[in-house]
């Protein structure tokens, strides 16, 4: 996996599918890592589906984010 920068500013699409998240249109976060527990610890399961988050010049959709979150290198606490 590429390094990402956790400290970044973000921004966060959610929806059901992508159409849906870019219509709907982002959510910004002074962090990367705050934008991932975000969308995984409080977002609701099916705007996962067509999530995306732009960190400069990256995008991660669903998996990438929950793989980020999982990560050793995720520098806040968790919620489980």
């Amino acid at each position: 996996m590429t390094q990402t920068d956790f400290t970044a500013p973000a921004e966060l699409y959610l929806g059901r599918d992508p159409q849906t998240a870019f219509a709907q249109g982002a959510k910004r976060f002074r962090t990367a890592a705050q934008a991932i527990r975000f969308a995984v610890e409080e977002a609701a399961p099916v705007s996962l589906h067509g999530a995306l988050l732009q960190v400069g010049d990256r995008a991660y959709r669903k998996n990438e984010l929950t793989n980020l979150y999982r990560s050793a290198e995720f520098p806040l606490p968790r919620k489980n």
